[in-house]
């Protein structure tokens, strides 16, 4: 609200609350570096110009730092940090991250609207502004159990809630270019309310692509070439350019970045786990990574603010400039964007990598309880082949799409898959774990290079069954009921034995201790994981695992109802001809 105050401080007739001064202001309008002061009033900014225009009831020198917008991720599943929304503030905030918009499907897929509700209240009261896209897709197939359903109605019950931007990511890109009623109800729904849409479409090319941008598709962060970005990008799409922890496509596309184009591309991070945000840092990477592959450095400050701002709407936010909210990240250095301190409406929140803020838990009751698993034998493990060639799901390093692979696998006397010490492939299996159905879809993959052992998880993108991988049924049931018996979450059994587990109460998705206990767990893991199991260090063992569940990213996936090629969209035999 504008008040006759703020044009008093502007004016210099009255002190600013505080005012930030000897700073290099990096101005995301026109791309250049002014030194200068802020001036900040009622969490707004008040005032810019030379230092010593403005006093201020505080002053704070920053010595020829360099002062941007806070950072925005674009596009980001909270879930995929494995902590809760106020602990994932604690997580990023510190690397100047000050809004996300963000996308709840995965607990929307096992705890439906209640899972959308518990996530708006639990980032209510955190110095982060998480913003949300309702999901699209709950389930994100008609092929895969999941938790909810989430039709247009369900979703017209939160479409107007203030933390609600639009609908978030319509991954079933097939069911839209038919012209579903259902998904275009949803669409329809958000139209009618001027509100956002996003895309996926992975390798939707020609006809296809255009189609859905007709179907009022705004943006895409699937693009893995330059060729698919610029498609996108002549097609009037906004890209959303990911560096996440599975999908790393950053270096590659801004290698195709143009003048023209780059006012239309912003950062995200989709899914990144708290050991990569710790380790390399959240939106200010992406930053970081762009300017060392050749990006400007004012430009990818101006994709990581002003350009996701605007593509979403976020009045006040992406840029330093009177009546903007004084969300500001002070750099130590610009090229390395090193964060030495960040304001959330002109309030202090972090500052040397430390949060400067504390959390309190909301209540979980509504989300908690999620694995429900019946019928669980070592007998449910068995997979029955016809043939000594079978067709074998195939996983590619730091990529979620996968190959599609015809193998000649090892067969017992009774023709069931038997694991071979001169072949990397194991055993899949994905548990229905929402309603109790008994459903377990088996499956072959090749990529893992798992010995003596198996691993689990309930996060199996996106529907969040329980799914396993392991060389022996044995293993595979441990791990299935150690995951039953701590409400979910990931564990690695190794020879009969439970090596170690990580509970994921929240929906069987997040814990609700900090992202740094959560991180030494999960490294602890995956230490067990590579040292133990001797799986492939090229390959993320939980996060690689989490998406062979996921029926709407080629080429071939595993859902509790069976095999399914993404390309075809519809389930195949395992056995090869």
């Amino acid at each position: 609200m504008l008040t006759k105050r703020r044009i008093d401080i502007a004016m210099g007739r009255e002190p600013a609350d505080l005012v930030l001064t000897n700073g290099r202001i990096v101005n995301v309008f026109t791309r250049e570096v002014q030194e200068g002061e802020l001036a900040i009033s009622d969490g707004v900014i008040a005032g810019i110009g030379p230092s010593g225009t403005y006093s201020g009831t505080e002053r704070i020198d920053l010595e020829g730092r360099y002062v941007v917008p806070g950072f925005i991720d674009s596009h980001v599943h909270i879930e995929s940090s494995l902590v809760s929304p106020e602990q994932f503030a604690r997580l990023v905030v510190p690397f100047g991250t000050t809004t996300i918009v963000a996308d709840p499907h995965e607990i929307a897929n096992v705890a439906g609207l209640n899972g959308i509700r518990y996530m708006i209240d639990a980032a209510r009261e955190v110095p982060l502004d998480v913003r949300y896209m309702l999901p699209s897709c709950v389930p994100s197939t008609s092929f895969e159990n999941a938790g909810a359903v989430l039709d247009a109605a369900a979703l017209a019950e939160l479409i107007d809630d203030p933390a609600i931007l639009g609908l978030g990511e319509m991954m079933d890109y097939p069911s839209l270019l038919a012209g579903d009623a259902d998904v275009l109800a949803k669409i329809n729904l958000a139209a009618e309310r001027g509100k956002r849409i996003d895309g996926h479409a992975p390798m939707v090319v020609g006809q296809d692509l255009v189609a859905y941008r007709a179907g009022g598709i705004e943006s895409d962060h699937e693009c893995s070439t330059v060729a698919e970005m610029q498609e996108r990008l002549r097609l009037g799409l906004r890209v959303l350019i990911r560096e996440g922890s599975a999908a790393r496509n950053l270096a590659t596309l801004v290698s195709g970045l143009t003048p023209a184009t780059t006012r239309r591309c912003s950062f995200c991070t989709d899914d990144k786990q708290p050991e990569d945000i710790l380790k390399e840092g959240h939106i200010n990477y992406n930053v970081r990574l762009a300017i060392r592959n050749g990006v400007d450095p004012l430009v990818a400050i101006q994709m990581a603010t002003l350009n996701a701002a605007e593509g979403y709407g976020l009045a006040g936010k992406g840029a330093l400039a009177p009546g903007y909210d004084a969300d500001i990240v002070v750099l130590d250095d610009l090229e390395r964007c090193s964060v030495r301190e960040v304001y959330k409406g002109g309030v202090p929140v972090a500052r040397g990598g430390t949060a400067l803020f504390t959390v309190t838990a909301p209540d979980t009751s509504s989300v908690t309880g999620s694995v429900n698993v019946s019928d669980l034998s070592r007998e449910r493990f068995r997979l029955t082949l016809t043939a000594d060639r079978a067709v074998v799901i195939g996983v590619r390093p730091d990529d979620l799409i996968t190959d599609r692979l015809l193998r000649t696998v090892s067969r017992d006397e009774t023709g069931h898959f038997q694991p071979s010490s001169d072949s990397d492939i194991c055993k899949l299996a994905v548990i229905e774990r929402q309603k109790g159905s008994g459903n377990v879809g088996l499956g072959l993959v090749e990529g893992f290079q798992l010995r003596g052992g198996a691993i689990a998880t309930t996060i199996a993108h996106d529907s969040h069954n329980l799914i396993v991988v392991g060389d022996n049924d044995g293993d595979m049931l441990l791990a299935a009921e150690e995951l039953i018996r701590c409400a979910g979450g990931m564990t690695v059994c190794v020879n009969g034995t439970v090596r170690g587990t990580l509970p994921l109460p929240i929906a069987g998705l997040m814990s609700t201790e900090t992202g740094e206990h959560v991180q030494e767990e999960l490294s602890r893991l995956n230490r067990l994981a590579l040292g133990e199991l001797g799986m492939n260090p090229a390959v993320d063992p939980f996060m690689a695992l989490s998406f062979l569940a996921l029926p709407v990213i080629p080429a071939l996936k595993l859902t509790d109802m069976g095999l399914f090629d993404v390309s075809a969209f519809t389930f195949t035999d395992i056995n090869g001809d």
